[in-house]
């Protein structure tokens, strides 16, 4: 990865995001909470959205709790921003001492002998699950991304994301990548809670009281390659601090129930159970529930 980005006239935007990048983390926590201030008092942004997406996966909670839990989604997301930012210049010594893996030998001997699939999702800070793991762990950590539209936000991302060795997998070559570096030892990580566009929908279930799509590209890797999967579990500590627990979903030799998309299944239980015991550390301004589950005939053309 190269030093700048590719274009002179992104240098300045560049050169503020590491000052920012460069700050210590209680003035960065101070930008965060003013960055809080603007997109949840002043913009609103996608409030709408936020409350409509707790109101609906919480039918149980009242409305006094439902915004209780508006503002903390908020304080999360801007944590969320700032310490991303903060990828462009913490030390691996520094990531190590803010992230951990509890209770992760299953995962660590699995990793260390071959291929292993991870799943995470937008929860807590997601970004850094990967530093976190390559500032850890002896074998590779690689990750499935989404190629960004915008040029520069494209180089800054792959920049921040592989400082410390980490991997990066377009997601269109992830079936050429799987077969080409078959048996190499690491952890390959899917955020795999995002929605799949409206003709690529192969298995719809139940996820926080909702019709919920799910992309079943890990069931179709794991079956093909036999790797374990794993579930990871981001838990904030307290501010700038994080777990991430690592469970196992399928251990690539048992057989799986006689079920359409099993991991995938197995994946959403986990992932509620999380959401539900920290409901503010989720990303809920993503339009996660856009399509509408199709009707049984419907559903049995798509299978």
């Amino acid at each position: 990865m190269q030093a700048y980005p590719p274009k002179k006239r992104y240098y300045p935007l560049w050169w503020l995001l590491l000052a920012v990048s460069r700050l210590p983390f209680p003035l960065l926590y101070l930008l965060s909470d003013f960055l809080c201030l603007i997109l949840y008092r002043f913009i609103g942004y996608r409030k709408k959205v936020v409350r409509l997406n707790l109101e609906r996966s919480f039918p149980e909670k009242t409305a006094v709790e439902i915004e209780s839990l508006i503002p903390a989604f908020y304080h999360n997301l801007c944590d969320v921003i700032v310490e991303t930012l903060k990828l462009a210049t913490i030390t691996k010594a520094e990531m190590r001492g803010r992230t951990s893996h509890p209770d992760s030998e299953v995962f660590v001997k699995a990793a260390s002998a071959g291929p292993v699939i991870i799943l995470g999702s937008h929860q807590a800070n997601w970004e850094w699950a990967l530093p976190g793991a390559a500032a850890h762990f002896s074998f590779p950590a690689d990750g499935i991304y989404k190629v960004l539209n915008n040029e520069f936000f494209e180089w800054f991302m792959l920049r921040t994301r592989t400082r410390f060795g980490q991997h990066l997998i377009n997601m269109k070559d992830t079936l050429k990548d799987f077969i080409r570096r078959k048996n190499i030892p690491r952890a390959i990580s899917m955020l795999s809670d995002q929605t799949p566009p409206r003709g690529e929908i192969q298995y719809w279930t139940t996820f926080l009281n909702q019709d919920t799509a799910f992309y079943v590209g890990a069931d179709k890797l794991a079956a093909t390659f036999k790797y374990p999967v794993f579930f990871v579990e981001c838990v904030r500590v307290k501010r700038g601090f994080y777990e991430y627990r690592i469970s196992q979903l399928w251990d690539g030799k048992t057989t799986l129930e006689n079920e359409a998309f099993p991991i995938t299944e197995r994946y959403a239980r986990k992932l509620e159970k999380s959401v539900q015991a920290n409901p503010a550390a989720y990303l809920w301004s993503h339009k996660r529930w856009k399509h509408a589950r199709p009707v049984a005939n419907e559903m049995a053309g798509m299978q």
